[in-house]
Formats: C-alpha cells, sequence, structure tokens
C-alpha cells in the first residue's frame, strides 16, 4: 500500500475525546465489592439513583445484597489481604445499620 493511502487511513481513524471513554475502575477486590454496595446505598434511599435522579427503596433488594456480600466475604475467607477484608466488613457494616434502622430493627 502507498504511503499515502497509509497516511490517510491512520487520519480517518480518529481517537475519541477522553471524556468520551468513561473511568474504568482499577483491578482489584474493591472493583467486586463497591458495586453492591453503591447499590445498597440507593436501594435503601440514602442516595439518589443516578438514572431516575430521586430517592428509592426496597429493602427487600438491600437483603439480597447483604446476603450476596456476605456469600462473597464466606467465600473469600483468609484469601483476602487484611485492607481487603477490612474494607468489606466495612461496608458490610454500614449496610446493616442502615438496613436495620431502616426497618425499625433498630432505633439510631
Amino acid at each position: 500500500m502507498p504511503e499515502k493511502e497509509k497516511n490517510k487511513k491512520s487520519q480517518t481513524k480518529k481517537e475519541p475525546p477522553e471524556e468520551k471513554k468513561g473511568i474504568i475502575p482499577p483491578l482489584d477486590f474493591s472493583s467486586l465489592v463497591l458495586p453492591f454496595y453503591t447499590q445498597a446505598l440507593i436501594k435503601l434511599g440514602l442516595v439518589k439513583d443516578p438514572l431516575t435522579d430521586k430517592e428509592n427503596e426496597d429493602l427487600e433488594l438491600v437483603k439480597r445484597l447483604i446476603d450476596l456480600l456476605d456469600l462473597l466475604k464466606e467465600r473469600t475467607k483468609g484469601n483476602l489481604k487484611p485492607e481487603e477484608e477490612k474494607f468489606l466488613d466495612a461496608c458490610l457494616h454500614q449496610i446493616r445499620l442502615a438496613y436495620m434502622e431502616k426497618t425499625k430493627t433498630i432505633n439510631l
């Protein structure tokens, strides 16, 4: 292929601007935990749903998310770094407290 054609092809392929690429989170244990934690905060009504910009409560789903994080904790027991284990425990603790407060199990 002639050099001019190669240059034209490379010029026609434009890279999208940086802001359109999106942010890719780091590949670590928190990348598994944070989506469940964030969804739980949204479904507890503590954070507005970014899709609807409204507070939305679904306590059954929160219970399921807690159960999923508990399952993750159980299945990774003995395989996590200390900081990963603390992070998971802290997320579970915060969600459980908020859930118990919402379901009137405890009063804070």
